[in-house]
């Protein structure tokens, strides 16, 4: 099942006091960058982030789950009614993501 295009749209209004948000569709789901880095994404309408440290110790709770057949599981964020819940998770998961890769030169 694909993720709705409403559902993406909520999160990112709620993401909307962060700076340099941005996402990219892929195969009817969407992967969500924050200042350039993978954070997460939207599954099946669900908010998934990368399970760094960070991120677990903010959310103790937090169920692990597949975001598609194949991957490695990510965080289920519950929590995605409340925007500054949202901004300090971001925030203190962004020095522990792995900066972008560089894009190969196309000859």
């Amino acid at each position: 099942m694909a993720s709705s295009k409403e559902y993406l749209d909520f999160i990112l209004e709620q993401l909307s006091e962060l700076e340099e948000i941005s996402y990219r569709a892929m195969m009817g789901e969407y992967i969500i960058y924050y200042r350039g880095k993978i954070i997460g994404g939207i599954y099946d309408d669900r908010f998934l982030v990368k399970p760094v440290k960070s991120a677990i110790a903010y959310m103790p709770n937090a169920k692990y789950e597949l975001p598609y057949d194949g991957a490695k599981e990510m965080l289920l964020v519950d929590d995605v009614d409340n925007k500054e819940y949202l901004t300090c998770l971001f925030d203190s998961m962004y020095d522990e993501l792995p900066a972008p890769k560089p894009k190969k030169k196309k000859y």
